[in-house]
């Protein structure tokens, strides 16, 4: 389970598979200098909402891996990820593609995502 962790204020878990795709998509926008949204279905544990943020580049932005091995990273997912950052709505969490290089159907592509104040 992996952290993001948003200026200080948010604090997110994820799985790090996910949070490994989720940082390449983001680093991509902001690459470019591209602001936008970046939202998530909250836990149960955390009022089963959704939470939304901006996300600018001036803004820190840390990706904390809880794992010692690197993900194994599906460009397929990373495309379907990066296809929701270029809309209005912004970067949404979406399952990963099933297929050879994607997980299996059932394999969801967001662990139980909770948040909290940082720290």
């Amino acid at each position: 389970m992996g952290k993001f962790a948003y200026d200080k204020a948010l604090s997110v878990d994820f799985d790090d598979r996910t949070l490994a795709h989720l940082q390449i998509v983001i680093g991509m926008k902001q690459r470019r200098g591209e602001s936008f949204y970046f939202s998530w279905k909250d836990d149960h544990a955390v009022g089963d909402g959704r939470t939304a943020i901006w996300l600018h580049p001036p803004i820190p932005l840390v990706y904390k891996y809880y794992g010692s091995r690197l993900p194994r990273i599906d460009p397929e997912w990373v495309r379907a990820l990066e296809m929701t950052a270029n809309t209005n709505i912004g970067l949404q969490v979406v399952d990963e593609p099933a297929g050879p290089a994607g997980g299996a159907s059932s394999a969801p592509g967001a662990a139980p995502v909770t948040n909290g104040a940082a720290s």
